[in-house]
């Protein structure tokens, strides 16, 4: 199997950490190693190859957080074009490389996993099934409350009794009346993003639902110059892989996941990925100075600037070179609006 790791995206909701040109994959959130660094942990040892694709505007950044991978090992993104224009070019790199029948699995770089061999194991299940049905295999997480900052998927007609399912459609974030049904249907996954396929299968798909895609495929093959793969890519559409492909197949399948997962979206995310004292609070760096807190994220990146926080409760406080922010944590995945206003 070989995995590609899109490594793309601004993280705006974890500003002031997360920045345009520092974003959310290159940080330390929630162990010693950063997000991307824990990924390519994750992935290398199930994989016979890896390949990365990150933005230009912090693809050197990422090289040398990666020193064990090639140059060619870098899928580099001329400009943002969204997931499905990563994949197109993904696939054009990896089947140069690898051929036709090898399954690709793709993988996000700035999610939260525990369970590794749990994580593994349900990839390596997701490439077997998709060779022997010829069909981009979808993992799905067993949802465990009613999200509605997630989108689903609803299983169709059981394949492997208990292990694998055609996928019936896909349904957008929902609301919260909308998502307790559909856990209490037992239908539904969250989709967290992770797909593995064999390269022919992927592009069958896309040459029966958006041949577009297809020019675009051949006309990074048949790219010259680096300036033709640049011109290449940037006319491509700016799409998300979901639009432009998966909710467009009627030839789909989905297996639960056997591990663990947390998109890293907000600070909300984050801080409950982290290890918490009794109180629930989570405190990183120097200077800090809490009493009578609970249920909160302090973070101080300059050290020569005491914080203080007294009486607080469900808090986030963060100060960087870029910003100090102050939000209650149930409404920090509003921090992406405040993020861009500030960043333009």
């Amino acid at each position: 199997m070989i995995t590609v790791i899109i490594a793309g995206g601004s993280g705006t909701r974890l500003w002031p950490l997360s920045t345009s040109s520092n974003p959310k994959q290159l940080l330390k959130l929630t162990s010693e190693k950063t997000m991307v660094q824990s990924t390519f942990d994750r992935v290398k040892n199930m994989s016979e190859a890896v390949y990365v694709v990150p933005d230009i505007s912090h693809a050197d950044a990422l090289k040398a957080q990666l020193p064990e991978l090639q140059e060619d090992n870098f899928v580099v993104e001329p400009g943002r074009r969204g997931t499905a224009s990563c994949i197109v070019a993904a696939l054009a790199h990896v089947i140069k490389r690898h051929g036709m029948d090898m399954p690709i699995a793709f993988v996000h770089a700035d999610h939260h996993i525990r369970d590794n061999e749990g994580y593994k194991e349900s990839f390596n299940v997701a490439a077997t099934y998709a060779q022997q049905y010829d069909r981009i295999t979808l993992i799905g997480i067993e949802p465990t409350y009613p999200a509605t900052g997630f989108g689903y998927i609803e299983k169709g007609d059981v394949v492997e009794e208990g292990h694998l399912w055609k996928i019936k459609q896909f349904k957008e974030k929902p609301d919260f009346e909308t998502a307790k049904e559909f856990i209490k249907s037992g239908r539904f996954v969250w989709n967290c993003g992770y797909f593995v396929g064999t390269g022919k299968s992927f592009l069958a798909e896309f040459q029966k639902h958006n041949p577009q895609r297809i020019q675009d495929y051949e006309a990074l093959l048949a790219a010259q110059t680096a300036e033709d793969y640049e011109k290449a890519y940037l006319a491509s559409e700016n799409d998300a892989i979901d639009y432009a492909l998966m909710e467009r197949s009627d030839n789909l399948q989905v297996i639960p996941a056997s591990f663990d997962w947390r998109d890293v979206g907000n600070f909300n995310d984050v801080h409950e990925a982290n290890q918490l004292d009794e109180k629930n609070n989570y405190q990183s760096g120097d200077n800090i100075h809490s009493v009578e807190i609970e249920n909160s994220y302090i973070r101080n990146e300059e050290g020569g600037k005491p914080i203080a926080v007294i009486g607080l409760s469900n808090v986030v406080v963060v100060n960087t070179k870029d910003g100090i922010l102050v939000a209650r944590k149930d409404v920090s995945h509003k921090v992406g609006d405040i993020a861009k206003k500030v960043q333009a």
